[in-house]
């Protein structure tokens, strides 16, 4: 039935890709369950709009940094290895919240310190799942298997976070925590038995090999602009930093619950009826249009004065970032050199990473000097502003066709080439 509504189940077939998207679902189900829980306690903790969207300032530093040297280990190191390493991270990291949970008066300064650790493994790791991920699909695979990150995504997005809202507020942080330290540890096994991937031994240094990859950007502006698009739509309107203030307006008291649920739910509807994307050869202009439609969706959200409005402005918004993810992903594994996709992976991740975490310090910071609704609409209204100003100033993105684009050519003809 997945199938038949438009995901391609096809790139599950690989055994070795198989092994890495069950773990990452099983990572992303108590990481998803850690974020809805992290704001709700120091919301518990300091009763300030402000410190609980300081999370996302807090986490800027390591995730820039951590994306370009993850980049470079991603090229050059053994990508198994490095995956595993870094999930040990996330694992310790992880452990200190459970501890810190269960003291009689948590600190904030802990949180923060987690947070920013997990940050910094997060983006060491991330590059390296990226390249792995394009090189276990085949090249005329890789929408599929964009779509299929998609759906695990948005499944652990909806199960994650209302799991551990319903468990932070019935049992406390800590027993969330709890099992998200139990998902790293089932995870380790299933990763550990992916190939392991010899690192290519260059003699260049970091420094050289990362310049080299943000050098490869400077003639791909298409690029680029895929990386703008997402981070002024994210850094102008990311909404759930503020979900709990939100939920506190309704009278409903499973509000939050379901506030959580409305982009991931509006992001798994779309996923699944997205057979309609194999026609669209214009990626760009499909990112362009998503993440306009992302920004009217906030402002819907945050104008609406009943909580079913709320969900539906929500729900808009989810799909759209979900056919965002899509297309991004597609444009960067079909037209990225595959000795260039961990640097570039790197930079994919500081992208869509730094976007949320500034929208939500934004949101926060707006919200102490006006109203919540004002900040939230204004932040919406300013990303779909804002990316459409992206297509008039990078107009290779909106012409970008994969039919035409050499890159996405001449990367086919790199995958298909028999080995030397």
């Amino acid at each position: 039935m997945v199938r038949a509504l438009g995901v391609d189940l096809r790139p599950l077939a690989s055994g070795p890709y198989r092994r890495l998207y069950v773990a990452g679902l099983v990572t992303s189900l108590g990481q998803q369950a850690s974020y809805a829980t992290i704001p709700f306690q120091l919301r518990q903790i300091t009763h300030s709009a402000l410190a609980v969207g300081a999370v996302g300032l807090v986490e800027v530093v390591p995730l820039v940094l951590g994306g370009l040297y993850g980049g470079y280990l991603a090229d050059v190191r053994n990508r198994r290895r490095v995956i595993v390493l870094f999930e040990v991270a996330l694992a310790l990291a992880t452990g200190l919240l459970v501890v810190n949970g269960r003291l009689t008066h948590p600190s904030a300064l802990v949180i923060y310190g987690c947070a920013f650790a997990l940050a910094a493994a997060g983006a060491l790791q991330r590059p390296s799942i990226e390249a792995l991920n394009q090189s276990l699909v085949g090249h005329d695979l890789q929408r599929a298997s964009a779509t299929l990150a998609n759906l695990r995504y948005t499944g652990a997005s909806i199960v994650g976070p209302t799991l551990g809202g319903l468990v932070a507020v019935a049992l406390g942080p800590s027993w969330v925590y709890g099992a998200n330290l139990v998902t790293y540890v089932a995870s380790l096994a299933l990763l550990w038995s992916l190939p392991s991937t010899p690192g290519t031994e260059s003699a260049a240094r970091p420094r050289e090999l990362v310049a080299d990859g943000l050098g490869y950007l400077r003639t791909r502006p298409d690029i680029v602009g895929t990386y703008v698009v997402d981070l002024l739509a994210m850094a102008w309107a990311f909404p759930v930093g503020m979900l709990s203030f939100v939920a506190a307006r309704f009278s409903e008291h499973y509000a939050l619950s379901l506030l959580y649920l409305g982009l991931p739910v509006g992001a798994l509807v779309a996923t699944l009826t997205s057979r309609w994307t194999h026609r669209i050869h214009r990626y760009g202009r499909a990112i362009v249009a998503s993440a306009m439609l992302w920004g009217v969706g906030i402002t819907v959200f945050a104008l609406g004065g009943s909580l079913v409005l709320a969900l539906v402005g929500l729900a808009i918004a989810g799909g759209a970032d979900a056919m965002s993810g899509v297309f991004r992903s597609t444009l960067w594994n079909e037209s990225i050199p595959p000795d260039l996709r961990g640097r570039m992976a790197g930079v994919e991740m500081i992208s869509y990473s730094i976007g949320p975490t500034a929208g939500q310090f934004r949101a926060g910071a707006m919200t102490a000097w006006m109203s919540l609704r004002a900040s939230l609409a204004l932040g919406g209204i300013g990303a779909a502003l804002s990316v459409g100003s992206v297509a008039l100033a990078l107009p290779s993105l909106w012409r970008f066709d994969a039919r035409v684009d050499p890159h996405v050519a001449e990367v086919r003809r790199l995958r298909t080439r028999p080995p030397e």
